[in-house]
């Protein structure tokens, strides 16, 4: 179920997104999905989540956007911190939804919320979060200067060391390396469908500085104060095999990962649901019943 991207520009950018209007009647609240970040990831990563969407009656306009530096948007050669991509979702909300939304963010995305929530918190009702980072690796700042030092030094050396490293991680036998031992909880999850997209979002080279500014930590800080701020009702959901991005966490259960959030979040509730780090693809069925209950709540 291929969607036609649509654009908006926005500071000088042109940016992509799909929709989709299951009841083009229907007044109810959308949804805004915010991808991760990744070699080849855009707004396609949802697309498992809105065909069950759609199947299960799920009745809201769907948005997916491209963030700046992914998919069909602009890629300019930049470091991407989570304010700038906030602000994007913060414009694209007002100007091109134009009502607050049920806002869902994947994985380490979740600083993009942080962000928007400070910036502009009419922009959502709802949030959901899709196995967000551990609590000690969302609390655990890292150092500003190491941070750039990585970017200059290797991510946007001039003489092409990044260059070649993004070369290689986007060949199609890393890609499924990486996904069976970080991302999927079941290898055969790992189809020709997941491949061939992020083998496809990753052939522009230029796709490579949104993913060096996630991998040069610049979305790195200690985030509790900043959760403890978020009202909205919050949905946590974390696979019954999360794993850990980062040092940090890796010895948290994922019932401890889950608890340590809801402890914070002055409006949260939170499940288990089956997976691993990238639910709404690997377990759409169950991720889209999830979503749905708290919804209707």
């Amino acid at each position: 179920m291929n969607q036609t991207s649509l654009f908006y520009d926005w500071q000088g950018f042109r940016c992509a997104y799909r929709v989709s209007h299951p009841t083009p009647s229907d007044d109810s609240r959308a949804f805004v999905l915010v991808h991760p970040i990744g070699v080849g990831l855009s707004g396609k990563f949802w697309q498992r989540f809105r065909q069950i969407g759609l199947e299960k009656g799920l009745n809201h306009p769907i948005y997916t956007p491209d963030l700046l530096g992914c998919g069909d948007s602009a890629m300019p050669s930049l470091a991407y911190y989570p304010e700038d991509w906030a602000e994007q979702l913060r414009y694209f909300i007002a100007e091109v939804v134009q009502k607050p939304v049920i806002l869902v963010v994947q994985g380490a995305l979740l600083p993009v919320a942080i962000k928007l929530n400070q910036i502009s918190p009419d922009s959502f009702d709802f949030l959901i979060l899709s196995g967000p980072p551990s609590w000690q690796l969302i609390t655990t700042a890292t150092n500003k200067t190491k941070q750039k030092w990585l970017w200059n030094l290797f991510f946007d050396s001039p003489v092409g060391i990044g260059n070649l490293f993004y070369r290689y991680a986007r060949r199609r036998e890393f890609l499924r390396s990486f996904s069976v031992r970080r991302l999927f909880a079941e290898e055969q999850d790992v189809d020709a469908q997941w491949l061939d997209t992020l083998e496809s979002g990753a052939t522009d080279l230029q796709s490579r500085y949104a993913v060096f500014s996630f991998l040069a930590g610049f979305w790195r800080e200690n985030y509790e104060t900043a959760i403890k701020q978020i009202k909205q009702p919050t949905l946590v959901l974390f696979g019954n095999e999360a794993s850990s991005i980062g040092k940090e966490g890796k010895t948290a259960s994922p019932q401890q990962r889950l608890d340590a959030y809801l402890k914070f979040l002055p409006n949260g509730r939170g499940q288990l649901i089956s997976g691993r780090n990238v639910l709404p693809y690997e377990s759409p069925k169950a991720f889209v019943k999830a979503v749905e209950e708290f919804v209707s709540r």
